[in-house]
């Protein structure tokens, strides 16, 4: 199978890059998989000089500025010292694949600055400032032209993170908001995006405020609805005009990836695209819940039946301690996207998808586990494997890979 281990920019200036290749040739994997462009975050990163390590939002390079528009994406500290060219360069000289992945419409520094670009919540709320509405006409050329300099740093795949609608997320919340509220929550309501629901036959205005009123009641003390998110629920719930409305949301997703696909073409490499339906289901503690990913990737957008026919290439992520599980999410996706396209599967060496968080197993135990997971990937019809993150997990955790890769 094809592989890649994920790589922040912080772990190349850190440990140097080729002593970052060096541990990843020795790990099996035919490449790496640069983050090219990031959103804010505070991580650990166990084996680094710095053990917490703060990044930033933007790009690790200087973005051509005839691709930039209103938005453009914010530097980097040291985007000026070409560290992703001497990465390529050590890449090709050792034969190693060389993916760039950037997050597109996730940003807080864009939202904060530019708050009209961010989406706007049933009550008029722009309650979500790190999320940029893909229905924005400024956010699609942005999205376009961090795609186009993404590709022109000489890599083999742009691998998209964040290019569709982002679900509602709440710092505090001491509201018991049911699954079905939430979503309801996380629907953009911003001029754009009621623009497109009623030029698509939906009356998007009634869609507003039937979410605004059954919302509302639940924050005035209503009890909030039980159950999984489907559209069956959905419609029971809330009424065919919020179905149809969440359903105009795919088409905004839809033409933005392939306007970025166009884009990522045109510029020599290839698009794989990436949802969060896996995270969102998974990443807390490895344990999804009920649904397939591919099944329930309709709520931030994702259609995947349509994008089969637009995307070469999908990244699955696989954020489950079940081998079965992945092996089924798998199967979904291909059976959504069409047999034809290649599906990577991103899959977690360490905490909380080998062992959960507490739990200690003996390290060929989590080996042989993460090798089940990369054979149940292969047997679903997975073309890659990608392991995610060098810089957050243990050396140790690392090792397994190699293990798992010929296991």
């Amino acid at each position: 199978m094809d592989s890649s281990v994920y790589v922040f920019v912080e772990d190349l200036r850190d440990e140097g890059v080729d002593a970052v290749l060096d541990r990843i040739t020795d790990l099996g994997v035919a490449g790496v998989t640069v983050a090219a462009a990031v959103h804010q975050s505070t991580d650990v990163t166990p084996h680094g000089t710095s053990r917490i390590t703060l990044r930033h939002d933007g790009v690790h390079f200087p973005p051509p500025p005839d691709l930039f528009g209103r938005l453009s994406p914010p530097l980097q500290p040291g985007a000026d010292d070409k560290i992703l060219d001497d990465l390529r360069a050590a890449c090709r000289s050792r034969g190693l694949a060389f993916h760039g992945s950037a997050v597109f419409l996730r940003n807080p520094t864009l939202g904060a600055s530019h708050p009209e670009v961010t989406v706007r919540n049933c009550f008029g709320d722009r309650g979500a400032p790190a999320d940029l509405c893909p229905a924005n006409p400024d956010v699609r050329a942005y999205a376009v032209g961090l795609a186009r300099a993404v590709a022109r740093q000489g890599v083999d795949s742009v691998v998209a993170d964040s290019l569709h609608f982002a679900a509602f997320e709440a710092g505090r919340s001491y509201i018991p908001l049911g699954p079905m509220d939430a979503f309801l929550l996380g629907l953009c309501f911003c001029h754009h995006c009621l623009l497109r629901a009623t030029q698509l036959g939906v009356n998007a205005e009634v869609a507003r405020e039937e979410c605004a009123r059954i919302v509302g009641g639940v924050l005035d003390g209503d009890p909030p609805a039980q159950g999984q998110v489907t559209r069956a629920a959905l419609t029971a719930y809330a009424g065919p005009e919020v179905v149809a409305y969440a359903r105009a949301r795919s088409e905004t997703v839809t033409s933005l990836v392939a306007e970025v696909s166009a884009a990522v073409t045109d510029e020599g490499s290839q698009l794989t695209f990436t949802d969060a339906t896996g995270a969102l289901k998974g990443a807390a503690d490895g344990l999804p819940t009920a649904g397939l990913a591919a099944h329930d990737a309709w709520q931030i957008g994702v259609d995947l039946v349509a994008l089969g026919d637009l995307v070469p290439s999908f990244a699955v992520l696989a954020y489950a301690r079940d081998a079965t599980r992945i092996a089924d999410d798998l199967a979904a996706y291909s059976r959504s996207v069409g047999k034809d396209r290649e599906l990577r599967a991103v899959l977690r060496p360490g905490m909380p998808d080998i062992e959960g968080w507490g739990e200690r197993r003996r390290d060929v135990d989590s080996t042989e586990r993460l090798a089940a997971k990369v054979r149940a990937a292969k047997a679903a019809g997975a073309a890659g494997v990608d392991f995610f993150a060098y810089g957050l997990v243990s050396r140790k955790v690392l090792s397994r890979i190699d293990g798992a890769l010929s296991g």
